[in-house]
């Protein structure tokens, strides 16, 4: 039998009382400060409807360990732990114990483990937000605090292990990426040689991306309404690199795509792009719809991994296709080069970035292992 166990069958064998977090703690919420009072680096970061800090401040209105949760926006519900001082802005729940007998750290714990219950309960359309109502009611599992305590010891050991291996994952999987880049620079790039230009020893001609690519804009495939559920069908996709903004219901204006028949949505201010092989909707016309033009010979995903090698940042907030991307030029080696290329990207960029395989796989495996046994360590029957 384990500790946890043994204090258990002593303290609670029948069971733990249950309370509303609104009777253990005090739930309130910032003080809002404008972005201009904050900078980007200093002592004191300050917590508002964010995953992370939207600023530094030169003075602190929280203490240390104190627990909070994003009231605001897209990330509304998020649960946090602070573990230095901090300034609470107006979009920010703090939440703090009252009672010496219940474990600060413990309802933490018990809250990050119900975040995505949390975060489903934010209403609001256009800037989703967080009733307190539904924080003040949630239920607590109190069990007597020297299990409480040895909770908190497992977990926090558990975390700090899970987020060592997680960091060396990470930077592996940053190693694995930067070596997958260069080789595929080198894959895709030409050299002069004798008058002639050769990739990977094929003579190449240069063409425009708008000599080998139409674009479309996507006026008539734009979702009329701002309700998304990830419980609904199709995508609605957005400018820039959030790229899916949530899924609706509505079936008119849909884009039909497939893996056959693919697109690239190109982000006309921000020159970012997807690959895109499912059918969707679009949030705004702040982008372009790309696809091969009929009488191009070019296989339209060499042309996509062409278009990862082309260093860019537009310097003016203005739509970029026309004037500027749809003129860079682009080696073209035969179909069968293209081909080759192809099915030598594809493997290693599975490899790399699908979910499903590698390095991200391990690390979703080890993040759903600690869920589980958080999950597992934190549930009580009620008395």
């Amino acid at each position: 039998m384990s500790k946890i166990d043994e204090l258990i069958a002593k303290y609670c064998p029948n069971g733990v009382e249950f309370k509303k977090l609104g009777e253990i703690a005090s739930i309130d919420t910032g003080i809002q400060l404008n972005k201009t009072s904050m900078s980007e680096f200093g002592k004191f970061p300050v917590i508002n409807g964010g995953i992370s800090q939207s600023g530094y401040y030169n003075s602190f209105n929280t203490e240390a360990n104190t627990i909070t949760i994003s009231q605001g926006g897209a990330s509304a519900g998020y649960v946090n732990f602070m573990k230095t001082k901090f300034w609470a802005g107006a979009h920010c729940f703090v939440i703090k114990i009252t009672s010496e007998f219940i474990s600060n750290k413990f309802v933490y714990y018990v809250l990050k483990n119900n975040q995505e219950k949390i975060m489903k309960a934010k209403l609001g359309a256009g800037i989703p937000g967080l009733n307190k109502k539904e924080l003040t009611t949630f239920l607590i599992p109190l069990p007597p605090l020297p299990v409480q305590q040895e909770i908190v010891n497992i977990l926090d050991k558990f975390t700090e292990l899970e987020t060592e291996l997680e960091e060396e994952l990470k930077e592996e999987l940053k190693a694995r990426r930067k070596q997958y880049e260069y080789y595929r620079n080198q894959l895709l790039s030409a050299t002069e040689v004798n008058g002639k230009w050769l990739m990977n020893g094929v003579e190449v001609e240069w063409k425009t991306l708008g000599e080998v690519l139409d674009y479309e804009q996507p006026n008539k495939y734009i979702v009329k309404s701002t309700i998304y559920n990830d419980n609904h069908k199709t995508p609605v996709l957005t400018a820039g690199k959030s790229f899916i903004l949530g899924y609706t219901n509505e079936t008119e204006g849909i884009y039909k795509t497939s893996k056959d028949n693919p697109v690239i949505i190109f982000d006309d201010f921000t020159t970012s792009f997807h690959w895109v092989d499912f059918d969707f909707k679009v949030k705004s016309s702040a982008m372009k719809i790309l696809h091969p033009k009929k009488d191009a010979k070019v296989i339209f995903k060499f042309v996509y991994y062409e278009m990862r090698c082309i260093l860019y940042s537009p310097q003016d907030h203005a739509r970029q296709w026309i004037s500027q991307y749809s003129k860079f030029k682009i080696p073209i080696p035969p179909i069968s080069e293209q081909e080759r290329i192809v099915e030598i990207l594809d493997k290693f960029d599975s490899l790399v970035n699908d979910i499903s395989i590698g390095l991200p796989a391990e690390i979703e495996a080890r993040r759903k292992q600690y869920e589980y046994y958080r999950s597992k360590l934190l549930s009580f029957k009620p008395k």
